[in-house]
């Protein structure tokens, strides 16, 4: 009940955790993130890896999770960016589907192969000093 005097002290806590919790929101979230590497006759042909936030909340349970530096962004492409060889380093630990095809045309030997992280969600915890990412499995 507000007072005589115009306190709207209710009114004002309402507002407070409403914009607290939204600020927090903007610092942690799911993001979905595939990965493909392909190597054709020892030469690297291709390597892409696709970050967007993922449109619902995602289940399972959470895997060994990783640290890296922000550089001073809040941006999860680049950050991961930044630390490039130490993300996917972090990927090939969570297992990464391999195939690889072997040919031999008139005594020509061509080979390719492929590494593919198919599509997982990862959580992402946005501190002052580190990133951590969580993959849910």
């Amino acid at each position: 009940m507000r007072s005589r005097d115009g306190d709207h002290s209710i009114l004002r806590t309402i507002c407070a955790i409403i914009i607290f919790s939204s600020l927090s929101s903007l610092y942690a979230g799911e993001y979905l993130i595939s990965y493909r590497y392909v190597v054709k006759n020892a030469i690297l042909y291709n390597e892409h890896l696709d970050i967007s936030p993922a449109m619902q909340k995602c289940s399972g349970t959470p895997q060994e999770s990783i640290f890296l530096d922000p550089h001073d962004s809040e941006n999860l492409k680049t950050i991961i960016d930044e630390n490039k060889e130490e993300f996917v380093a972090y990927l090939h630990q969570l297992g990464l589907q391999v195939k690889h095809r072997e040919k031999t045309k008139n005594f020509q030997n061509s080979s390719t192969t492929v590494l593919t992280l198919k599509t997982t969600c990862f959580k992402v915890d946005f501190n002052d000093n580190s990133v951590k990412i969580t993959p849910l499995k």
